[in-house]
This record gives C-alpha cells, sequence and structure tokens, in this order.
C-alpha cells in the first residue's frame, strides 16, 4: 500500500489524535488553526485512506491482571507454503504452516502482537499473561502443541522503559 500524501496540518492533527483520539473536533480544530469543518474533513480523508487506522482505549495490563509480559520467539517446521501432512489435525489439510499458524495466532487472546520476521525465527509475539502459571499453560497446552511450532525462545519484560502507540510523523 502506498503512503499517503500528508502536510503539515495533516501531521498536527495526527499527532494531537495520537496522543488523545477522544478530543472533541473542536479541540482538534482550535490547535491546528482551523475551522471545525474543514478539520473534520481532514480527519475524514486520513480515516478513509487508512492513515486512521482505529480508535481504541489502552488498557494498562497490570491493572487488568496481566502482569507479565513475555517475548516469543517462533520457528515453525516448515519453511514452505506447502500443505500441512495428512497427520495435522481434522479441518487443517490443504492449508500451509505459516497460513494455519497465523490462523491459529490470531486467536489465542494472549497474543497481543505476532510478527513474521527475518532471521533466524519465523515469528515473534508479544504475549500478556496473569503469571508464570498462565504463561507456562499457554506454551504447554497451546503454542508448543500446534503442529507447525518447532522451536520457541521466549524473554520476559522486567521493566517498562518506554511503551508507546505514537509513530514518529516526520
Amino acid at each position: 500500500m502506498a503512503a499517503c500524501i500528508l502536510d503539515k496540518t495533516d501531521r498536527k492533527i495526527l499527532a494531537i489524535l495520537q496522543h488523545d483520539g477522544r478530543l472533541p473536533n473542536q479541540e482538534v480544530a482550535q490547535r491546528v488553526n482551523l475551522s471545525p469543518s474543514p478539520c473534520l474533513r481532514r480527519i475524514k480523508r486520513l480515516e478513509d485512506a487508512g492513515v486512521i487506522r482505529q480508535y481504541v482505549a489502552l488498557l494498562d495490563p497490570a491493572m487488568i491482571g496481566l502482569g507479565l509480559l513475555a517475548y516469543v520467539n517462533v520457528r515453525l517446521e516448515k519453511h514452505s507454503d506447502a500443505p500441512l501432512s495428512a497427520a495435522a489435525p481434522a479441518g487443517r489439510h490443504g492449508v500451509s504452516p505459516r497460513a494455519d499458524f497465523a490462523a491459529s495466532v490470531a486467536q489465542w487472546p494472549e497474543v497481543a502482537a505476532c510478527y513474521a520476521m527475518t532471521g533466524e525465527m519465523d515469528y515473534l509475539l508479544r504475549v500478556h499473561v496473569e503469571d508464570m502459571p498462565h504463561f507456562s499453560r499457554f506454551m504447554m497446552e497451546t503454542l508448543l502443541r500446534h503442529p507447525a511450532v518447532l522451536d520457541v525462545k521466549s524473554s520476559f519484560a522486567l521493566q517498562r522503559i518506554k511503551d508507546t502507540t505514537a509513530l514518529p510523523l516526520l
């Protein structure tokens, strides 16, 4: 997908909305020196173009009982897009290991993010769980039971230094 052409005002609007997506249009318009109607048209254009993907409430994981953050590197058994073997669980025949893994990850609530990676491992997962027993259950009963998973390496976050959803607006 091609990048959207953004002018200085668009970038200001995006910076404001990244900081507080609940600001009323009137307030955003004031901060970027526009009247409300043109500001709203710009925001609508940014939404329609997919620059603004969605509006969400960002939760503090610890405040909702998810005190352990792990990053898990996953290596799949096969690196091709050939279908899984007949030994795969029912319903998965004819699906490539990568596609099957991606579909499975989408169903696992503990996984907040999954990225296909270059290098030694195939995927990087950001996993939020209650505690070490919860992580152990997730690993043993979910991730390691997936037929395409060959190897995993886990790292645990000890301290949050920086955690932002804001992207740099160059």
